[in-house]
C-alpha cells in the first residue's frame, strides 16, 4: 500500500504514457504503481539493481544523470514523455533538466523539503501537502 504522498504523485504522473524516474534508490513504490496503471516506466540509479533490490518488473538502467546530461544523447532509457525525480538534491536539478530537454520530456521533481529548486520551476501543490516542481513542460 502506498502512502498518501505516493498516491498523490502517482495520480499526477499517471497522465503520461511513459516516464523515467531518476535515482530510484530503494523506493520504487511510485514507479511500481505507475506501471500498474499502464504507464511505460523505467528507473535509473547509480547503484546496481541487485544492491537496491529493484523489482524485476521495472525496466532498470544503471546510469548517472550527470554523465547522461553530458552525452550527445542521454540514452534510450530516458526517451519518455516524463522525466521525474523524488527528493532530488539541488546538484542534480540542472543535469536532470538537461536530460529532459534533450529527449523533449516534461521534467517534474520533488526536493527533500527544505531545498529550493536550482533551476527555474513553478510549484504545483498536490494533495497531502506535496510540493511538485515543474521545471519543464512541453508545449
Amino acid at each position: 500500500m502506498n502512502s498518501p504522498r505516493e498516491n498523490a504523485l502517482v495520480g499526477r504522473f499517471s497522465a503520461y504514457a511513459s516516464a523515467v524516474e531518476i535515482g530510484v534508490g530503494r523506493r520504487p513504490e511510485v514507479a511500481l504503481a505507475l506501471a500498474e496503471r499502464g504507464v511505460d516506466v523505467a528507473v535509473t540509479d547509480v547503484a546496481d539493481r541487485d544492491e537496491l533490490e529493484v523489482p524485476p518488473t521495472l525496466r532498470f538502467a544503471r546510469d548517472d544523470v550527470v554523465a547522461a546530461s553530458e552525452r550527445d544523447h542521454p540514452g534510450e532509457v530516458y526517451d519518455a514523455d516524463l522525466v521525474y525525480a523524488l527528493n532530488l538534491p539541488p546538484e542534480l536539478h540542472r543535469p536532470a533538466l538537461a536530460v529532459a530537454r534533450a529527449v523533449g520530456a516534461d521534467f517534474l521533481f520533488t526536493t527533500l523539503g527544505y531545498d529550493s529548486p536550482a533551476v527555474p520551476a513553478r510549484t504545483e501543490s498536490l494533495p497531502e501537502g506535496e510540493t511538485l516542481f515543474v521545471a519543464r513542460k512541453r508545449d
